[in-house]
């Protein structure tokens, strides 16, 4: 149950005949009243000898009485409460119910506080009621609505679980405005999946995603085909920007546009900027540490490794560091996300499309994030864009699945992070998302582990035994798991990968499993196979490589296994 408290107004007649009316497209059925202040009120809806003036005469009567310069600026106050889409249709003697108690919780006509202010309640569809108010008590004194908006919130939680509905969860005022009803009504009207405020939102951040400057900024904007408007300074200075879809016009055929602020907080140009601008108090980048190209001209499946190990890093800073860099890594995460939905193949493209438009709501909170510390991220998302649209075939598609199978694995710690702060919607969000990223994965892996399956099925006997050893002896607590898996052959394919291209497979694969939980991957197996062929860098399509025909390894001097002496040499192998 959604409530929202609307904008105040000067003229009580101006909303009943909205309320009273047609709707803006012929939506409103039947307006009539649920409740009001009392039982007496008149209802034009449904009383054809009471007219809207009537009751407009008798909402304002208490704010009349009072001189002129007593009387508010604004005292035509409006809520709308509206049931979720797979919520029952409710009666009308339940909506009259749900108004009262949120006239009450805000302030406008709490039983305790009488004589309160004069309201109504009007019905217009099966799904949602108006409540319009004047904000004046019967003996003159004004209503007392601070935090109306919040306090209706909280009481659509409790109504919610009487009532059996759907169970939302509360705001905190960071989250993008939603499309108005007229927008949603023009959307379904033009059979379009979503508002134009929400396709922009959408283009808006991919546009965003890794962007160097302004104009680098700009001319994304322009290649996707919106319409921009720059709002200039006298001075010459950019002071903002708004966007508008070429096909999206007022009834003066005008395009209508939206500035970045209204499309979503953090799309304002300052906001933008912020993500550009370095600290000066920040190291210079590391080149021991940092992975990202900066080149243009990256390749797709380099762009997939990069971006694997960037969101490898965000994963333990998640997992490990402070708020305030948590949420700048999920912020550079969302522009992953976006960089990846813009450049993914066709059989992905929708599935990492939603998680980013869902992951969007999951980047914002008021945990505010520490400026540059994201910029790993934000690279790899600018490589992402650099590397250009993939197929998904060979390296690059292999390389999707294993950068699909990283980022799971950092939403579901956000996930986590925000369910531990009492982010309610971050947290629904960021879950909603992983759901996404799974679907893509299953799109995106199966080819990839298929032919991994294969060349593990072929392991002579001797080596299966082999790899099966490697395996207990690296993670005995979940050896037998691993080993009843459908994903175990292509583990064991990537084990002697592992060995041949000259590291200790026991001991890199006990460094992977440690890297960090399991418990939410649907295979472990697969989790393995992924972080191993990156921290080895193997190939992610294992097509390309030999089979393992023989139980002989690659040797160096003495017929040994060449193998990394110590875990530093693994680790910078690994990266």
């Amino acid at each position: 149950m959604i409530p929202r408290v609307h904008k105040r107004g000067t003229r009580t007649i101006g909303l009943l005949y909205y309320l009273y009316g047609p709707g803006t497209h012929e939506e409103h059925i039947d307006p009539h009243l649920v409740a009001s202040w009392d039982f007496f009120a008149p209802d034009p809806g449904r009383d054809p000898k009471a007219t809207l003036a009537d009751l407009q005469r008798l909402l304002d009567q208490p704010v009349n009485v009072l001189p002129k310069r007593q009387r508010p600026k604004k005292h035509v106050w409006h809520l709308s409460v509206r049931a979720a889409p797979e919520d029952p249709i409710l009666t009308d003697e339940h909506w009259g119910e749900i108004a009262r108690r949120m006239v009450a919780a805000t302030g406008i006509a709490d039983p305790e506080d009488e004589p309160g202010c004069r309201w109504a309640a009007v019905r217009h569809a099966d799904d949602h009621i108006h409540i319009i108010a004047t904000t004046v008590h019967e003996d003159g004194r004004k209503a007392r609505l601070h935090n109306d908006a919040g306090r209706s919130q909280a009481e659509a939680r409790l109504i919610e679980a009487e009532y059996g509905l759907k169970q939302l969860n509360t705001g905190d005022g960071t989250a993008a405005k939603r499309p108005t009803s007229a927008e949603r009504h023009k959307a379904n009207r033009q059979g379009k999946e979503r508002t134009s405020r929400e396709e922009l939102r959408e283009t808006v951040r991919r546009a965003a995603a890794g962007v160097a400057s302004e104009k680098e900024f700009f001319d994304r904007l322009a290649a996707a085909g919106l319409l921009v408007s720059r709002r200039v300074a006298p001075s010459g200075d950019l002071l903002g920007y708004k966007v508008a879809l070429t096909d999206d016009r007022n009834e003066d055929q005008e395009p209508i546009y939206y500035s970045g602020s209204a499309l979503a907080p953090d799309l304002s140009l300052p906001k933008i900027r912020e993500r550009w601008s370095t600290n000066a108090s920040e190291p210079d980048r590391d080149a021991t540490t940092d992975r990202s190209s900066g080149s243009a001209r990256v390749s797709p499946s380099a762009a997939r490794r990069q971006a694997t190990w960037a969101v490898w890093q965000a994963v333990l800073i998640v997992d490990q560091g402070d708020d305030r860099l948590i949420a700048a890594q999920l912020a550079g995460a969302g522009e992953v996300l976006d960089a990846l939905a813009k450049t993914s193949a066709a059989h992905t493209r929708r599935e990492l499309r939603d998680a980013a438009f869902a992951f969007e709501r999951a980047t914002r909170s008021h945990v505010r994030a520490g400026r540059g510390h994201a910029r790993g991220l934000r690279q790899a998302a600018r490589d992402l864009v650099h590397g250009g649209p993939t197929l998904g075939r060979g390296e690059d598609g292999a390389t999707t699945a294993m950068l699909i199978d990283m980022v799971f694995f950092l939403v579901t710690a956000a996930a986590h992070w925000h369910g531990l702060k009492k982010h309610a919607q971050q947290a629904a969000a960021a879950r909603q998302a992983a759901e996404h990223l799974r679907a893509a994965y299953q799109a995106a892996a199966p080819t990839y582990l298929g032919v991994m399956h294969q060349r593990g099925r072929r392991l002579s006997p001797p080596l299966q035994r082999k790899q099966a050893a490697y395996l207990r002896q690296a993670v005995p607590e979940l050896a037998e798991q691993i080993l009843a898996e459908q994903g175990w052959y292509a583990l064991a394919a990537t084990l002697a990968d592992v060995e041949s291209a000259g590291h200790d497979p026991a001991a890199l694969l006990a460094e992977a499993a440690e890297r960090r939980e399991l418990d939410t991957a649907d295979s472990i197996s697969d989790v393995l196979v992924w972080r191993l062929r990156r921290m080895a860098a193997l190939p992610a399509d294992a097509s390309t490589m030999p089979d393992h025909t023989a139980s002989t390894p690659a040797t160096g001097r003495g017929g040994a296994a060449q193998r990394p002496t110590n875990r530093k040499e693994r680790s910078a192998k690994s990266r």
